[in-house]
């Protein structure tokens, strides 16, 4: 049983209280240039984002807001450090949160000037603690940056927020450390109820990025700790979305959209397997149905697997055996297996629609 929050809706997307995990990313465009900014969210929505954040460093950029937001479907969450104005306007142009510390805005009157205007437009908070930019009294007081550090940072955040009886707030705390960023969310949620936007930051692009996100975001998950996720990667943020989905998939916490079981390949193998899986995988990733689809090499476990699939093929010397519903179906040559069972899953996923 996963740890039980608080509820706190961000625009349409409910976060806590036992609402579905969600997949957030951040646009890397500035929200001045309306049309690349309103391109990026295109790409991030049909990717499978569901809140997306973007950086409001200047009055400009609070603007835009109220040109994007009419236009893009999932919510909006202005990203703002140091300035209280642009909370303020950010909100009166449709932002659907605010990322903020409130300990760096100005003040205990910029703070109340910031919570009586989402008040009244009924707009949470992100408290984000960051590892790489914790006030220098904690990094003194720790001898650096450490996860009590991090736990200290947030409490003394959201007490300022609780000072002015806000308490719909949500929470991140992120260092580039991995081991680092655990043990601070764990910190946390035995203290608090409020709702964790979990990942790594600053992990860097590829596989570095992937491993180090994967590798904290699914043991704090495990945990049954986290309410919402990013996957921060240096590069195109719709390769977050996917990672992110397929971490919710492989913990069992999401269930839309075909997954893929593969084998590594072996001696054993005869047949091109890395081709036909990336074929398979390319065509059925818009999926929106659950469909297990194996594609296995050889006769060891891929009848097994096959089998146990809703779609499956166990390769042999140039061609393969295709499973569906546990069931052999036929056999199949193996310039045809990958077209064979995008075929397959189509019509499960079209079965699946009408239903």
């Amino acid at each position: 049983m996963g740890r039980i929050t608080k509820g706190v809706a961000v625009g349409n997307v409910k976060i806590g209280a036992g609402a579905p995990i969600t997949v957030q990313s951040m646009i890397t465009v500035p929200l001045s240039d309306t049309d690349r900014a309103l391109a990026q969210l295109l790409d991030l929505e049909q990717s499978g984002c569901e809140i997306a954040r973007a950086a409001v460093p200047s009055e400009e950029d609070a603007r835009a807001l109220n040109i994007i937001t009419k236009k893009a479907k999932m919510p909006i969450v202005a990203d703002i450090h140091f300035d209280h104005r642009l909370a303020i306007s950010s909100a009166k142009n449709g932002a659907a949160k605010i990322r903020i510390n409130p300990g760096n805005i100005g003040g205990a009157q910029k703070v109340k000037e910031v919570v009586s205007c989402l008040k009244d437009l009924g707009i949470p908070v992100r408290i984000g603690v960051n590892g790489g930019s914790l006030e220098k009294e904690l990094l003194e007081k720790h001898n650096g940056p450490t996860a009590q550090a991090m736990l200290e940072s947030a409490e003394s955040h959201i007490a300022i927020l609780e000072k002015e009886s806000f308490n719909d707030i949500i929470v991140s705390l992120k260092a580039s450390d991995v081991p680092m960023t655990v043990e601070a969310n764990r910190l946390f949620a035995q203290k608090f109820d409020y709702p964790l936007h979990l990942g790594v930051t600053e992990a860097g692009g590829g596989m570095e990025g992937v491993v180090a996100g994967s590798i904290g975001i699914g043991t704090l998950l495990l945990d049954g700790i986290g309410d919402t996720l990013r996957v921060s990667l240096t590069g195109n943020p719709v390769e977050e979305i996917r990672v992110g989905q397929h971490i919710l998939k492989m913990l069992g916490l999401r269930k839309a959209g075909a997954r893929i079981v593969s084998c590594p390949t072996c001696a054993r193998c005869k047949v091109d397997l890395v081709s036909i899986a990336e074929q398979v995988k390319a065509s059925c990733r818009h999926f929106k149905s659950e469909i297990i689809i194996a594609v296995m090499g050889c006769a060891v476990n891929g009848p097994g697997e096959a089998k146990h699939a809703d779609i499956g093929v166990a390769c042999g010397q140039g061609n393969g055996v295709l499973f569906k519903g546990g069931k052999i179906i036929g056999g199949v040559r193996e310039e045809d297996i990958a077209s064979a069972i995008v075929e397959l899953a189509e019509e499960l996923e079209s079965a699946a629609a009408i239903t």
